[in-house]
Formats: structure tokens, C-alpha cells, sequence
């Protein structure tokens, strides 16, 4: 700076010219940064309305907003609305507790008030239940309504929505009600803090400092299931603790519980069914023993004088290694229906898991729980739910329905989607997963003629079940964005979406999410949904195409492992699904093979049954084909193996490049994050090719076609990588 500088005086700078200096370089700063996110916000971020026509219509629509009411969940809207519109509007609203004629937002119970009642039909409210809600908004006048505050809290969370996806919000006649009862997350934690196929951290409950702290994270954690409509939670892992449910235990469980009420969460337990030896010291835990079926009402009144809205238990039994019923010789609805005496007076249920599979040698461990369960229909408790994997095997990159699906009329069956993504990349991928969970609802089982739906058995419709409901294992964990890769945070939000509405579309759910989670920005919105909705089949591709399954390395489910047969149980061993010789690959299950087939309906078996005319996604898993079988594009399978797994790396690299592309839409933390993350899904997408490729390569005596990139290590190689500590294990 010149000495001659006006405001330099004796070579000394003045401290006002230094003020204003340092001023003028944070307003350059601001105007030029854009501030970091860390994901912590989820879909709730509430950020300033951009599109002014919008702004001035919302604001014309929030003049004097009013929450009626004076409970818990009440409390909760009010801070909740009033939160969302300083965020969205830039204006700090008071929200009234009492209606007067300047009121243009009227929020509440549709009882709660005489000038609110005629708003709405009775025939209106007798649809709603005690969950839907009613959204009515006309120039002057927006109502939220339903027949409970919760009910009112979900209708909220959809006006919101609205508001933060840049929706018009005049004109409004929404009557919203869940599709599904039971709408839940289970979560695979541990008592320790470790979380069974978790890949975003530590479990978020800290069960050493329950019951007397309570992290702001389990606020949050409420807020955002109920945005979505999840309405029950497991706390607890399959692989079950019976310290969790002792005294010190329950006392912080019921701290929880307490959290989650005002957001209409119920909370369950997984039940260990050796409980009453461990923490009794009975001497059995036979499902049909006196004493134990009075410990288990003992323990279930004891756990309802803690939380009277509990909501039940899960339970894992006679599955890899867990003590069930079997045990002692009882079937599994003998030990359901144990569990469920105990609970019933209560109002609880019970949700047994079908995912079971024998020690010993099976002919074809897609059969099991099929006939474990079939002959069981009609024998199970009116409060008892039998919980099914989407697929037979185990939460694959795609499988075809779980063939119980539909077998079951006497029954109501419980989806369970797995959203963390034990077999789908991990948290190193981005992989969305409502197109998954949509191509197994929305497959026809005709169980009753065409379109039995999977979605309409678990609904209850197909067969007029009261019972009904959804629930995925969750992905959530101490990382700051909840789930570890930013974009997985759209499988928590596609679960909650879809257990509420299964009609949604994947197209729909993914603009929501990206609209709240993101940007508005069109062009953003449009490209990134683009990545989203292809990202599922681009992963099958390099990873599992035309049906292989089951083919990842041992324990932690990382990376490929065809090769591998040294397990102590057969299918334990990818070798086991694949079964790859030098005729050819895939797992012969139709009427010449292990039969499996059979236990699907005779149109659904029809579809799959011929090698061709079977679905090429599910080609081996049907069918063994030879190396030499021609595909629909003409190609041999061993060229049409090659095909696919190169489109699938070549496609992760259209998912770099497009991403590339919303640099300036998005802030740089998260977009540095999502880059470096698919650097690392590109060179896993080419660890997956070569492996598998060079392995199959070795029975189909083939080369792979030039015009692909060749491996460039051994199959030794790939076959010498162990990781020990892969999270997860």
C-alpha cells in the first residue's frame, strides 16, 4: 500500500480503514463461498424458498399459523413448524394456540375445535384411521387434520414436504392414509455399540450413558422417521442379547421410548429364546414349559410397567446358530405362539423371521424356509407375524420374490428389505435401492390370479389380514451424515416412503429426496435422478448379472469370492450357488434340478421354468446354462458374462462423469465426498469384472472379446486380498 494512501497516516494504517477492510474480505467470502454440509440435516434441512412467486404464495398462505392441541406430540409440531418456516421464509412466525379470524394455517385434531370439525365429512375422517390425515388448502385458508396428533404431525411433514420440494401449496385436497399398519426399522446393533452389517460408524444408542443423557441425535433420529412415516423401531440386533431385556436395561430402553412417543414410534426387542436359562437359570427354555411361559408373561408385564406402549418382539430362531423351538423339538409357532400369550394382554405382537436354514446338508437352501413354513399356515396366533426376506436367499443384489409370498393365506407376512447394503457395495457404493424394493412389491405372486401382488400380501389385503407392515434393516450410525455414503441417506428416506405408499414411484421418491436433500435446481434434479434410478441395475451388472447370487468373499460380504469352498456348510460357500463347471453356470432349480421352482404358482413357474423363455435377470439362477447358450442380443452367455460386467464399470464411469456436472449445484463438502467415493466404486466396479471374469474363465475356456480392457493382475492375486477388518464382519 502507498505511503501516499488517504488513509495512511505516518506510515500507519488506521485502525477504522482496517475495520472496514477485513468487512469488505468476509462479504467477498460470503458471496463466493457456499457453506459446507455435512449430512448431519438428512431431508430436513429447511433452507430459504429461492423462487420468489413461491415465496410470496407461501407467505400469503402462513399469515397467523395456529397448533391446536396440548399434548406431547402437539408440543412437537409447533416447534417443528415454527423451525421449518424461519428456515424456508426468512421470517420468525409465533405459532398460536388458539384460532382467531386472522388465522390462514389451522393445524390440529379434527375435534379440536368447532370452527375446524366442519372443514371436514365425517366419511372424510372414518377413511383416515388413527394415522391418515387430511390436507385441504384454498386462497386464505390451509387446514391440517386427522383423527390423532400424530396423525396431524404426519400431515405436517407432508406440507413441508411440499414447501421444500418448491410445490405449490394453494388449491390443496390431499387425504393421505398408510397403505401399511407396522412401518419400521430394525436395527442389527449390538449391547457393545458395534452394528452387524453397519457401515456408518457405531450404533447411535449409547446404552452406557442411558437413561440420564439423551443425545440431541435421538431427537433427530425421531423427527426424521416420522417425516417419512416410520412408526416402529427394533433397538436391538437379531442375533440377540437377553441382557437387554434386565431391569438396567429396560430403565433405558424406556428412556427411548419416552423420546420417541411424541413422534408416534413405537419400540420393540429382539427376544433371545434362551433368555429364561441365561437369566433365570431354568433348565430349558421349551416353548411348551410351564415355567417358561411364566417367565415370559413375567418378563412381558415387566417390560409394559416400564413402557406401556411397547410394541413387541422380534425374534431369530433356529437360524445360523441361534436357540429356538426347534431346539426341543417344537415348531416355530409353538414358539411364536408362546411369546405372542405373553404379550397379547398387553396388545403386543409378536414378529417371528422365516429367514431360517438347516445346519445340515440342504438340497437347496432356497427351499427352507418355504417348507419350514408353509405347513404351518393357520397355526400361528392372531398376533403373530411372520417376517420375510424380499428373496430366498439373502437380501442379494436381485433375486426373484420369496416364494412364501402368497403361500401363506392363514398368515400375515412382514416384509423385510435390508436398506444397509450388506451385499450391495457397502457404504463405498451408490446404489438406490427403491427399485429394488419396487420390483419385488410390485411382482405378481398369483396366489389369487393375476395381480396378487406382493404388496397386496403384506398389506393384508390379499387374504383380509388386520396385521400388516414393513421394515427394512437399517443403515444408520455415528458418521455425521448418518449413513456413511451421503447419497444413502435415499434408501432410509425410499423405505419410510414406500412402507407408507407402495404406489410411489422410484422416479418420485428419488426427486422428493433430492429436492429436500439437495437442490431445486431442475438441472441437477434431473441428471442426479438419472444416476439414482440406474445405479441398482448398473451394480447387478458388475457384480451379479443374469442371476448369480451369492458370489461375494467370506464373512464380510466385501468384494468378489467365487472361488471360495472351504466353509464348514455348504452354502456358506459361493461355490454352492454358482456351481460353474466346464458345461457350464448357474444353479439348476427347475423340475430336472433341485426343484425349488415348484414352491412358485404354476404362471409364475411358467415364466421361469423354460431356459427360453426365462427372464435373462434371473437366467442362473433358474438355470444351469451352458457357456455356449445364446442370449437375446445374440451374444453366447460367456460373451454376454463379459458384456455385462464391462457396461457395468463402463457405467460407473457415466456416474463419475455426470456427477462431475453438479460441482457448482451442490456444496463442496458433500460433492467432494460423493466424487471420491465413486473413485472408490469404479476401482471396486473393475476389481469385480477382473475376478470374477479370470475366475469363470478358468471352466468356460474362453477369452475374454479384445474390445474389453483385460485384467491387468492374476486371478492369484485377487484371490490373496483378505480384510480382516472390513467393517461389518
Amino acid at each position: 500500500m502507498s505511503v501516499n494512501h488517504p488513509c495512511v497516516k505516518d506510515n500507519v494504517v488506521t485502525i477504522t480503514y482496517m475495520k472496514k477492510l477485513n468487512l469488505l474480505l468476509l462479504f467477498v467470502l460470503a458471496c463466493f463461498c457456499v457453506q459446507a454440509e455435512n449430512g448431519y440435516d438428512l431431508w430436513l434441512r429447511y433452507l430459504p424458498v429461492s423462487n420468489p412467486v413461491l415465496l410470496q404464495q407461501y407467505k400469503q398462505q402462513l399469515v397467523s399459523p395456529v397448533v391446536l392441541g396440548s399434548s406431547s406430540t402437539v408440543s412437537v409440531i409447533r416447534t417443528e413448524l415454527a423451525s421449518a418456516l424461519k428456515g424456508l421464509t426468512g421470517n420468525a412466525y409465533t405459532v398460536s394456540s388458539s384460532l382467531t379470524s386472522t388465522n390462514t394455517l389451522i393445524i390440529g385434531k379434527a375435534d379440536a375445535s368447532k370452527i375446524l370439525s366442519p372443514l371436514v365429512t365425517k366419511e372424510e375422517l372414518k377413511q383416515l384411521g388413527e394415522e391418515g390425515f387430511i390436507l385441504k388448502a384454498k386462497p386464505g385458508k390451509t387446514i391440517i387434520t386427522g383423527n390423532t396428533d400424530v396423525a396431524v404431525l404426519y400431515g405436517l411433514f407432508h406440507y413441508l414436504r411440499l414447501m421444500q420440494s418448491n410445490q405449490p401449496i394453494t388449491n390443496l385436497n390431499i387425504i393421505s392414509v398408510p397403505k401399511l399398519k407396522l412401518r419400521m426399522l430394525n436395527h442389527w446393533d449390538n449391547m457393545n455399540r458395534t452394528v452387524e452389517r453397519g457401515y456408518a460408524g457405531f450404533s447411535i444408542w449409547d446404552w452406557h450413558r442411558l437413561p440420564g443423557f439423551i443425545d440431541q441425535r435421538y431427537i433427530d433420529y425421531a423427527r426424521a422417521n416420522a417425516s417419512i412415516g416410520i412408526n416402529a423401531v427394533t433397538l436391538t440386533n437379531v442375533n440377540a442379547n437377553a441382557l437387554i431385556l434386565t431391569p438396567a436395561y429396560l430403565e433405558k430402553v424406556k428412556a427411548l421410548a419416552d423420546v420417541f412417543r411424541p413422534y408416534g414410534i413405537k419400540v420393540f426387542l429382539t427376544a433371545r429364546f434362551s433368555a429364561p436359562i441365561e437369566l433365570a437359570r431354568l433348565k430349558t427354555a421349551d416353548p411348551l414349559n410351564e415355567d417358561v411361559k411364566a417367565w415370559w408373561n413375567n418378563k412381558a408385564n415387566e417390560i409394559y410397567s416400564y413402557i406401556p406402549d411397547f410394541g413387541g418382539f422380534l425374534v431369530k430362531a433356529n437360524s445360523e446358530g441361534q436357540p429356538g423351538p426347534q431346539d426341543y423339538k417344537r415348531t416355530h409357532a409353538e414358539g411364536a405362539n408362546m411369546l405372542a400369550n405373553a404379550v397379547a394382554p398387553h396388545k403386543g405382537i409378536v414378529i417371528w423371521r422365516a429367514f431360517v436354514y438347516a445346519a445340515e446338508n440342504p438340497v437347496d437352501r432356497h427351499k427352507q424356509a418355504y417348507d419350514d413354513f408353509v405347513p404351518l399356515d393357520g397355526k400361528f396366533n392372531d398376533n403373530v407375524m411372520v417376517q420375510v426376506k424380499n428373496g430366498a436367499i439373502d437380501f442379494m443384489p436381485r433375486e426373484p420374490f420369496h416364494p412364501l409370498f402368497g403361500a401363506m393365506p392363514k398368515t400375515p407376512l412382514m416384509m423385510e428389505f435390508q436398506v444397509t447394503q450388506e451385499y450391495l457395495g457397502q457404504a463405498t457404493n451408490w446404489v438406490f435401492l427403491a427399485p429394488l424394493f419396487k420390483e419385488v412389491l410390485d411382482a405378481d405372486t398369483y396366489a389369487k390370479g393375476k395381480n396378487s401382488t406382493v404388496a397386496k400380501v403384506i398389506d393384508g389385503s390379499l387374504d383380509n389380514h388386520a396385521l400388516n407392515g414393513m421394515t427394512g434393516v437399517a443403515n444408520i450410525g455415528t458418521d455425521i451424515n448418518w449413513c456413511g455414503h451421503p447419497m444413502a441417506q435415499a434408501n432410509w428416506y425410499a423405505l419410510g416412503r414406500l412402507a407408507w405408499n407402495y404406489n410411489l414411484s422410484s422416479d418420485a421418491i428419488a426427486e422428493e429426496w433430492l429436492r429436500m436433500t439437495y437442490s431445486n435446481d431442475a438441472a441437477f434434479v434431473q441428471s442426479t435422478k438419472q444416476i439414482m434410478l440406474r445405479s441398482r441395475e448398473i451394480m447387478v451388472d458388475y457384480m451379479n448379472p443374469i442371476g448369480l447370487h451369492h458370489i461375494m468373499a467370506t464373512g464380510h460380504h466385501y468384494g468378489p469370492g467365487p472361488w471360495v469352498s472351504n466353509l464348514n456348510r455348504p452354502e456358506w460357500n459361493p461355490v454352492y450357488y454358482h456351481k460353474a463347471d466346464s458345461i457350464g453356470i448357474g444353479f439348476n432349480r427347475t423340475s430336472t434340478g433341485s426343484k425349488a421352482i415348484e414352491q412358485y404358482f404354476p404362471e409364475v413357474r411358467k415364466q421361469w421354468e423354460n431356459i427360453a423363455t426365462c427372464d435373462e435377470k434371473y437366467l442362473l439362477w433358474f438355470h444351469h446354462a451352458s457357456w455356449n447358450h445364446t442370449m437375446k442380443s445374440g451374444r453366447s452367455l460367456w460373451n454376454e458374462l463379459c458384456y455385462k460386467y464391462n457396461t457395468g464399470v463402463d457405467s460407473v464411469k457415466w456416474m463419475q462423469r455426470e456427477w462431475q456436472k453438479q460441482q457448482t449445484k451442490v456444496d463442496a463438502q458433500r460433492f467432494k465426498e460423493v466424487s471420491m467415493l465413486l473413485n472408490v466404486q469404479l476401482e471396486e466396479a473393475k476389481w469385480w469384472r477382473n475376478a470374477c471374469l479370470l475366475y469363470f474363465q478358468t471352466f468356460s475356456k474362453q477369452p475374454i472379446p479384445s474390445n474389453y480392457e483385460q485384467p491387468d493382475k492374476t486371478l492369484d492375486y485377487y484371490k490373496s486380498l483378505r480384510f480382516p477388518f472390513a467393517p461389518g464382519n
